[in-house]
């Protein structure tokens, strides 16, 4: 087992030296399994990073990906924004809640809060800015908003973390709607306070005839979700294939009935979808050869009955993997979190009894608040460039949203129900 950490140990700072993440993996592993099994080991690397980067669920985050990156460029965004508006626009703050709002609408698209953040805050952020909202508050409120992409499905980490612990991509989708939806509802109540000690503006005051004609022009925005999801969550298709099927309506949508999808914006989706698949892909192939080379030493096994000597209190050791999680949060893209550490503790979840579809989301919250918490901080950085706004000073206008986001991982944590209700009810 010290193996094992001596391992992760190397590949952390490796990472915190700048080396890419997917090439401290690959030469951990490539080290790890040379010193235990000698130089014949090495023809087999080649079929072990095949077989870990070419399971059927993983299929669905190039096309998760490519489907987002068409719908950036076919006035999809623009839409939802006009009638997260109309619906929150009156009050107090408006545009904090706009931005709460349409995170919430496009979190059902692109599954990834990067792209969330990059496709709204470069509309919403300047246009904050001008109405009396400081830049840091801007780039907080949207950052934080974006990551709700990761748990409101269809989310990637949730992808990768189905593949990595063997488990159902549709239940975890499930089980971070309810979450999803309290992390919105507190984040507002966050701006709405902000707002009133401020005295932010409102926008327009509330029309019904307003919220008509912008939900009529967002029609297909707002169908595509419901019926990919829905596909999804009535069985009739498999997450992967709900993928595909995302991808073809993105497409018809934003060629046939926005009329707004040339060749141009295209090519530029195709090429930003292949990027992000790449990194992540390579990711998951090197992954696998640490996997396969710790399994093969039986450390992950090892780690978890010294834990369950120690303890079988589930609350113990979830509070245990929390703190794992939200310190890894700190350092590592929530991918690269999940490929490292999910296939080491999945035994230590198993024998304590801990529901993997609700460690699942207590996962994917850990790193939604780790996508907010520098130095890594993806969202928070990228938020914090559109608005020209210090680091810091963003991370400070951010504290009342991350204490949004670890309350409801409070909740999901120790009231099962908050994360598992709709699965239990519609799965179990």
């Amino acid at each position: 087992m010290a193996t094992m950490f001596i391992l992760f140990g190397i590949v952390l700072l490796m990472v915190l030296i700048n080396v890419p993440i997917a090439v401290a993996l690959g030469l951990v592993a490539t080290g790890a399994m040379v010193v235990a099994q000698g130089v014949d080991s090495l023809p087999n690397m080649a079929i072990v990073m095949f077989n870990g980067a070419t399971k059927f669920p993983l299929l669905a985050i190039p096309l998760f990906i490519l489907a987002g990156a068409i719908m950036n460029s076919s006035g999809i965004s623009r839409r939802l924004i006009n009638l997260a508006s109309a619906l929150f626009g009156w009050i107090r703050g408006g545009l904090a809640h706009v931005s709460i709002g349409v995170s919430l609408f496009f979190a059902e698209i692109s599954g990834s809060a990067v792209a969330d953040v990059a496709a709204l805050g470069s509309v919403l952020i300047p246009e904050m800015k001008k109405k009396g909202y400081s830049a840091p508050f801007a780039a907080a409120v949207t950052s934080s908003s974006a990551s709700l992409a990761i748990i409101i499905p269809p989310s990637i980490p949730m992808i990768l973390y189905a593949v990595m612990s063997e488990s159902s991509v549709t239940q975890l989708f499930v089980a971070g709607i309810v979450p999803g939806l309290l992390g919105g509802l507190g984040l507002m109540l966050v701006s709405y306070f902000v707002a009133r000690r401020y005295n932010l503006p409102r926008e327009a005051s509330f029309s019904w005839s307003r919220v008509y004609a912008a939900s009529r022009d967002a029609i297909w925005a707002l169908l595509l979700p419901l019926i990919i999801l829905g596909g999804i969550f009535g069985g009739l298709v498999t997450a992967t294939e709900g993928a595909a099927l995302a991808v073809v309506a993105a497409l018809f949508v934003g060629t046939v009935i926005y009329n707004e999808l040339d060749l141009k914006h295209l090519r530029s989706a195709v090429l930003e979808g292949g990027i992000q698949t790449a990194v992540v892909m390579l990711m998951v192939a090197t992954s696998a050869l640490l996997g396969s080379h710790l399994t093969e030493s039986g450390a992950p096994q090892k780690m978890a009955q010294a834990v369950s000597d120690f303890t079988n209190d589930p609350v113990v050791v979830l509070f245990l993997l929390n703190m794992v999680f939200l310190f890894l949060g700190v350092f590592l893209h929530s991918a690269a979190a999940i490929i490292l550490v999910v296939p080491i503790v999945m035994p230590l979840v198993y024998a304590v009894g801990i529901d993997p579809i609700h460690f699942g989301i207590i996962v994917t919250l850990n790193l939604a608040i780790g996508q907010q918490t520098p130095p890594v901080a993806s969202v928070l950085m990228v938020s914090s460039s559109i608005a020209k706004a210090s680091v810091w000073e963003t991370t400070r206008a951010n504290v009342g949203f991350i204490g949004v986001l670890l309350t409801v991982l409070f909740l999901v944590t120790y009231v099962p129900w908050v994360g598992l209700g709709l699965v239990d009810y519609f799965y179990r």
